[in-house]
């Protein structure tokens, strides 16, 4: 009798182990939930990075406005008759 029960107890023991120490363990659920949680944060802010992205090139397509802000803001350019005049501090 106290060999069954022993026999059954280390089943047990080592059944629980897999729980909450083995590959499908508790502790392995709980770390991929994280994963995908943090994943999806990314997904989002990269969704959104990608709606911009389209906005400005659906703008660049439609109109010379922003080609010409562009060229002004990081090319330094300059209508022809303009003055250009830089403020340094």
């Amino acid at each position: 009798m106290r060999t069954l029960t022993g026999i059954l107890l280390l089943l047990f023991v080592l059944l629980q182990y897999d729980l909450w120490v083995g590959e499908g363990s508790l502790a392995s659920a709980w770390r991929l939930q994280q994963f995908v949680k943090v994943q999806k944060q990314e997904n989002d802010g990269l969704k959104e990075r990608n709606s911009a992205l389209a906005a400005e090139v659906m703008d660049l397509k439609q109109g010379l406005d922003a080609i010409e802000e562009r060229a002004r803001n990081e090319l330094g350019m300059i209508k022809e008759g303009e003055t250009f005049v830089q403020v340094v501090e």
